[in-house]
């Protein structure tokens, strides 16, 4: 679609119901613009426990969308001269002290924007409510592992937007969630919107759901915990807002950096700057590739552009077809593993409606690829990171995967026992319902005897131990 298309409130609205239904979806809110069209519809409850129904002025956590607000805050220090995309973590963080002391001089700004820093990436720790917590955050990584070398490979690296968050304290002389505030929020408009919770229960603030223990066919619970850690908030712990607070955010990066407001947020070459590939992910991951923040979708018919986004209980999905201005905002509560299809389902229909654009089948839907002639011992081994261990072991004709929290809150639930079923030599499907279904499983970085030195689960890359 290269033009405005009229958008269908009344058959939107019907279909969100009806999809948040079929995939019991506790509570969702959804806003899709193109121009000045702005449809939003919601469904279900944002609090079961206290009867709140969802509506367009419910506010959700965004999760991990806030890593395009934290790289859209880079990109004004490099606008401003401040910073370069080729900035050494030695310059620009000269307090950090990572276990290898090489690094800080090898990863610059693009490999923590691009994730392709080898950062150890989930490192989450509370450091206290103070305006300090990004501060004493990084103090805490002296000892991070790291997981491959600086540009080698694409792991999602929360710790890396942390450590973007301390940089832009430094530069901007002021707490993230200030400077958040000041160079976004308010230029924006966007009353709705902030990172703290005692702003979020001014609003329709949704809390968490999660399924019920012992009995998945039950009405999910509520989390009783509305946020994770303050000092993770640059990497999405904390920010809240509308599902429609994030169009004119979008429509900015549309613009060339101006606001439908008229606030010139970026410059044009930085937007620009921000959609260009850095990266391209292997067949079957859950982006085609990553810009700077940007998530990008190579599809049937076009492209799109966009971020996920969960915490305690609480998802979100964001998508943009940039030739036509589509842009699609998704934020929900409850669901666990149903959230995926769902997200998908939503995602195809209005895509494929108003842009003509198809996503590809999932790793579940892709025939079983024949490995008779592979030894399967060759994936075998521990694989393990900070905060998760994977045992891969061979069963007769199979393989399968056991999951381990190594530290909290991974280590908060039982071990998890999957089968894996081929769909190429380095890509597996979880063949069981559960919170790794519907993720692929790939392997990278084989060795001259063939064996995978790295395996890939949920976006992040462990590496084989022993």
């Amino acid at each position: 679609m290269n033009s405005e298309t009229s958008l269908d409130s009344n058959e939107i609205g019907e279909f969100l119901q009806a999809s948040a239904e079929q995939h019991r979806i506790t509570g969702v809110s959804m806003a899709i613009a193109q121009g000045d069209q702005l449809v939003e519809a919601a469904a279900g409850l944002v609090n079961s426990g206290a009867g709140i129904e969802a509506s367009p002025d419910s506010v959700f956590q965004i999760g991990s969308i806030t890593k395009l607000l934290t790289a859209t805050l880079v990109m004004q220090l490099i606008d401003d001269g401040l910073l370069g995309l080729g900035t050494p973590l030695s310059e620009a963080l000269p307090e950090l002290d990572l276990a290898d002391s090489t690094i800080t001089e090898s990863v610059n700004i693009s490999h923590l924007l691009s994730h392709t820093s080898g950062i150890e990436g989930d490192h989450f720790l509370d450091t206290g409510p103070g305006d300090d917590c990004v501060e004493r955050f990084v103090v805490s990584c002296s000892a991070l592992p790291q997981i491959h070398q600086p540009g080698q490979f694409f792991s999602y690296c929360n710790t890396g937007f942390i450590l973007l968050g301390r940089i832009i304290e430094n530069l901007r002389g002021a707490p993230w969630p200030k400077v958040l505030k000041d160079r976004i929020i308010e230029p924006l408009g966007l009353s709705a919107m902030g990172s703290e919770a005692h702003e979020a229960i001014l609003h329709r603030a949704a809390v968490g759901h999660m399924d019920a223990p012992n009995d998945p066919a039950a009405s999910p619970v509520v989390i009783p915990r509305w946020n994770l850690p303050r000092s993770n908030g640059p990497a999405g712990a904390t920010p809240f807002g509308r599902a429609r607070d994030l169009i004119p955010f979008v429509q900015a990066h549309l613009g060339a950096g101006r606001s439908p407001n008229g606030q010139q947020l970026l410059s044009k070459e930085s937007t620009e700057a921000m959609v260009q590939q850095r990266v391209k992910l292997p067949q079957y991951s859950a982006a085609s590739g990553w810009g700077l923040g940007w998530m990008l979708f190579d599809l049937d018919g076009g492209k799109l552009i966009g971020h996920n986004g969960a915490t305690l209980g609480q998802t979100s999905c964001l998508r943009v077809e940039p030739e036509s201005g589509l842009v699609m905002s998704i934020l929900t509560t409850g669901g666990g593993s149903r959230v995926a299809p769902f997200f998908r389902q939503i995602t195809d229909q209005i895509f494929g409606e108003y842009c003509g654009i198809t996503t590809p089948p999932t790793v579940d839907e892709l025939h079983t690829a024949d490995l008779a002639q592979t030894d399967l011992k060759r994936y075998c081994g521990i694989y393990r990171r900070l905060a998760v261990e994977f045992e891969v072991a061979v069963d007769a004709d199979h393989l399968t995967l056991v999951a381990r929290g190594l530290k909290s809150p991974w280590n908060e639930a039982p071990e998890q026992r999957s089968v894996l079923r081929p769909v190429s030599d380095r890509a597996f499907a979880v063949d069981a319902p559960g919170p790794l279904a519907g993720s692929p499983i790939l392997f990278e970085d084989f060795d001259p005897q063939g064996r995978p030195q790295l395996i890939g689960v949920g976006a992040r890359l462990t590496p084989r131990v022993g």
